[in-house]
């Protein structure tokens, strides 16, 4: 098993903690958008970074909050649906990958868990250049309808087939995307994924969609 790389992200008003999993020769980067009251130690996206660096993807994983704020957080609730926030957070962290001797010449994937969808879907509508792949995890996506229309990314949402309220909201999400999508349910799954072979389902899917996406030249229309 490939051992992570600690980074610390210098943003321009925050620094934000990360484990950067990067195989030999990696054909893409994919970077994690945990959801609400989580972070890069999450032990469901972790899994799922795993069995991408198996098929040759790197992973970057790192927390959306500092510390100070993950304690308001914890209290109030409030920053996890700051979709604003976490998303230009996030588009942050994408231009600092580009000025990372070590990972700009990757292709970017983003993969968002809950509210982490929205805020990947707000950066990938922000950074349409660089960004060449969204996937959606039992993801809140519908909060990010106002900037689904400029997503150019394709983009994948995987759903549980025992969440039917956030498969009714991504459903309303994928009649408003534009650029190539689709719509995954996972046989028995619930919103997290728990059940047995759920989480690799989602790896498999994740794996197929950022492989065929980060390998290939995406031309945006």
């Amino acid at each position: 098993m490939l051992e992570p790389q600690s980074r610390m992200l210098d943003l321009t008003d925050v620094e934000l903690s990360a484990d950067l999993f990067l195989p030999i020769n990696a054909i893409g980067l994919v970077v994690f958008v945990h959801g609400a009251g989580s972070g890069r130690a999450s032990p469901r996206n972790r899994h799922v970074a795993q069995a991408l660096v198996g098929r040759g993807l790197g992973a970057l994983l790192f927390d959306l909050l500092t510390e100070t704020e993950q304690r308001l957080d914890n209290l109030t609730r409030e920053l996890r649906f700051d979709i604003a926030l976490l998303g230009s957070r996030l588009v942050e962290v994408i231009d600092w990958i580009d000025r990372d001797l070590e990972l700009h010449s990757l292709r970017i994937g983003l993969f968002g868990a809950s509210t982490g969808a929205a805020a990947a879907l707000l950066a990938a509508a922000e950074r349409p250049d660089v960004v060449r792949a969204v996937v959606s995890r039992g993801g809140r996506t519908d909060l990010a309808t106002v900037v689904l229309p400029r997503v150019k990314a394709p983009t994948l949402q995987i759903v549980g087939a025992q969440d039917p309220l956030v498969f009714s909201l991504n459903f309303q999400s994928s009649h408003v995307l534009r650029c190539e999508q689709r719509l995954e349910v996972v046989a028995g799954a619930t919103h997290l994924f728990e059940e047995a072979g759920a989480l690799e389902e989602v790896a498999r899917l994740a794996g197929g969609w950022f492989e065929k996406h980060l390998q290939e030249v995406t031309v945006f229309l």
